[in-house]
């Protein structure tokens, strides 16, 4: 693999939780418990697991939302959570983020135009007729009409909707984007749609990607490789052909064995994970 775009070291998050009673101590859920992850530029990575396992947390800590308690993340050769809120805007220009529900990751106030444009903010040297240029562009990439950009959320259906999501991400042209379950809210067809979309995109931009998903028949068609979480932990990484073929850890062989088959006598379903509590 070639020198990584993106680089997480011994990542560690916990969430505290509210009391059970007046004067006990709080309980604490390690969400992320010593991930290490690396990504190549123009590569796609998927990360898997069930709900809970802390895929999220980890892609949310990624783009520098949350922040970890332990570890570090690299972007381009330099720690995300070191360096200063100036230079940290000038990298999020390059990570960029799709998130699960296009209906709430959309403000259903602002019209479309407004809503593609919102992370230009990190770019103030753009003149008002360069982000307009942006974001028609933008809406192109993604197969929308220029008139789009005067309608609202609420005019769209679901994969109009992600489509949207992901011309915002798109709009300061950046290197890496993280998908954090980006069809899941979506009929199976529309799925499909937005996936060769996604694809289209990484070939026609030299996108990466860090796609996040519970759904292995996605990632097995979208990624080059892939990590299975479990409990905060990455429990087996490698090629995604390599893993599908030929999983070396339990979990990953219950999670393979848990895909839906015509023959529903032969499907079993993976034990569940061992409680953060």
């Amino acid at each position: 693999m070639s020198e990584p775009l993106l680089e997480v070291r011994d990542l560690y998050r916990d969430y505290r939780l509210p009391r059970s009673r007046l004067f006990a101590p709080p309980p604490v859920v390690p969400a992320l418990r010593g991930v290490s992850l690396q990504v190549a530029p123009g590569e796609s990575v998927g990360v898997v697991g069930e709900s809970g396992c802390g895929k999220s947390t980890l892609a949310r800590t990624v783009v520098a939302l949350e922040a970890p308690q332990r570890g570090e993340v690299w972007f381009r050769g330099k720690n995300l959570f070191a360096v200063d809120q100036r230079e940290l805007r000038v990298l999020r220009r390059q990570i960029q983020m799709v998130f699960q529900d296009p209906y709430g990751s959309l403000d259903p106030r602002r019209r479309v135009g407004k809503i593609v444009a919102e992370p230009l903010y990190l770019m103030p040297e753009l003149s008002p007729l360069e982000r307009r240029e942006r974001v028609l562009a933008a809406l192109a990439e993604v197969g929308l009409r220029p008139l789009d950009a005067e309608k609202y959320p609420r005019e769209f259906s679901g994969g109009q909707r992600q489509r949207i999501a992901i011309a915002r991400a798109l709009i300061t042209r950046p290197e890496l984007i993280v998908a954090d379950e980006p069809v899941s809210a979506l009929d199976v067809s529309v799925q499909a749609q937005v996936l060769n979309l996604m694809m289209d995109l990484q070939e026609r931009q030299g996108l990466t990607y860090l796609f996040i998903s519970h759904d292995l028949s996605v990632v097995r068609h979208i990624t080059d490789r892939v990590a299975v979480m479990r409990a905060g932990e990455i429990v087996e990484q490698g090629l995604t052909r390599e893993v599908f073929a030929e999983p070396r850890h339990e979990y990953t062989r219950q999670l393979l064995a848990a895909i839906p088959r015509p023959d529903p006598g032969r499907r079993r379903r993976p034990q569940s994970p061992p409680t953060p509590l």
